[in-house]
């Protein structure tokens, strides 16, 4: 005598009652986001990804955008940063530049990012996140890994419900829409959480994860960008399925350590963890031109500008770089990254601004540049920062100078000081 299979798992995302039985919608609320799936109470591994985040903060602010087409991004020069989800359906994606996205999609409505707002709507969901559990990876400003086992004393709900009435608190309370990937390993709950945006909440099991992944191209895993997949379509390797037949000693021969990432992940094999507070590996300012830039004289004031924004940042994040990261693209779109590392780490607007400026004399040949972007890698403490410079005496004084003005700016805000560099000079960018 066989025992009775034991049921699968299945309950309402919007009132969390446990359904009984097959239905397409809830017996209790009419709901037809139903969710099942046989590893449902066992997998603790989530990915939550906020939808269209930027455009869908500006729709919950503004109720008249909410049934029309809205990207975020720069004016005529610039590069979307987000769209919703109706712009998204007429082909516009993100990183497109601004006029082929419009157009594709004219009549969209196009707004400016305000990055002040949503950094700040983006912690307030990483606080309801830290509330579910410790273990929180945030990995950009709208996006994180959350490893849930061991809550479900603390909740007295299994992870699955503790998402789904987490999804729902975010919807109410902050008023944008999240979606979820729960998995077993990291690679897996990140696929998962793009599978059915917007509000979306997407299971992959271990027994699944194989057949899952052998139809799905080989882009699907990560690392695999648009130059690796060229290479691979050219070996006649077009699916992860192809990758599952393949040993792992030839992949390694043909593609070094990439060879082993893709026996692995295509085997859905992935062994990292979740880590909390993570570093970031470099802070940055860019800005693109509504107008093509050549002329050095005119680079400068907009360097200084974007050097002052990156030492605001690595003082407010209490952290130091010690190599200066230039960054430009021409007009048609090729990309130039200069870099230089300091003798000692530097949080001072002045020190990444000069270092910067060497970099920018020697691109500045009469090329034409759309954008123009500064930064520091190599990120550290900042107690080791900045030290008396003994050859540049004048360096002190200028560290002086920049406190000064930061005390002015924290008590009179932004625009209370500008540098020589910067004062007058017509802004040429978004």
């Amino acid at each position: 005598m066989t025992s009775a299979t034991p049921p699968v798992p299945f309950f309402c995302r919007d009132c969390l009652i446990e359904q009984k039985a097959e239905a397409r919608r809830c017996r209790a609320c009419g709901s037809p986001r139903l969710l099942r799936h046989k590893e449902l109470y066992d997998l603790t591994l989530a990915h939550i990804d906020c939808d269209a985040f930027y455009a869908t903060i500006e729709k919950r602010d503004n109720p008249e955008l909410v049934d029309k087409p809205v990207i975020i991004g720069g004016g005529k020069r610039g590069v979307v940063s987000t769209a919703c989800y109706i712009a998204r359906i007429n082909g516009v994606r993100s990183a497109m530049p601004m006029f082929k996205a419009l157009e594709l999609c004219p009549d969209a409505v196009v707004i400016a990012p305000n990055m002040e707002k949503y950094a700040s709507v983006g912690r307030q969901v990483r606080i309801m996140m830290q509330d579910l559990t410790p273990l929180v990876q945030p990995l950009s400003i709208d996006e994180a890994f959350l490893e849930l086992a061991g809550t479900q004393r603390l909740h007295h709900d299994p992870p699955a419900r503790i998402l789904a009435r987490f999804s729902k608190r975010v919807e109410d309370e902050i008023g944008i829409s999240i979606s979820v990937g729960l998995s077993y390993c990291k690679f897996l709950a990140k696929v998962a959480s793009d599978l059915a945006k917007p509000r979306g909440f997407s299971v992959i099991g271990r027994e699944e994860a194989l057949a899952f992944l052998a139809p799905r191209p080989v882009t699907t895993i990560w690392g695999v960008g648009r130059a690796f997949n060229a290479t691979l379509e050219a070996d006649g390797i077009r699916t992860v399925g192809q990758l599952q037949t393949m040993d792992e000693g030839d992949l390694m021969r043909r593609y070094g350590s990439m060879g082993q990432r893709l026996y692995r992940l295509s085997r859905g094999m992935d062994e990292r963890e979740v880590h909390i507070n993570d570093a970031a590996k470099s802070v940055s300012a860019e800005t693109t031109f509504f107008d093509d830039i050549a002329r050095y004289e005119d680079l400068v004031p907009i360097l200084r500008r974007l050097s002052g924004k990156v030492s605001a940042r690595l003082k407010k994040q209490s952290v130091a770089g010690q190599t200066v990261v230039l960054k430009m693209k021409t007009a048609d779109f090729k990309s130039r990254t200069r870099n230089r590392r300091l003798e000692d780490p530097t949080q001072l607007a002045d020190r990444i601004f000069r270092t910067g400026l060497g970099l920018l004399e020697r691109e500045t040949d009469g090329t034409k540049f759309r954008l123009l972007g500064i930064g520091v890698t190599d990120l550290c403490p900042p107690a080791l920062a900045d030290p008396p410079d003994l050859v540049d005496v004048q360096a002190g004084r200028r560290a002086a100078a920049e406190a000064a003005m930061d005390r002015l700016r924290d008590k009179f805000g932004k625009a209370a000081v500008e540098t020589g560099y910067t004062f007058g000079n017509r802004r040429r960018d978004q």
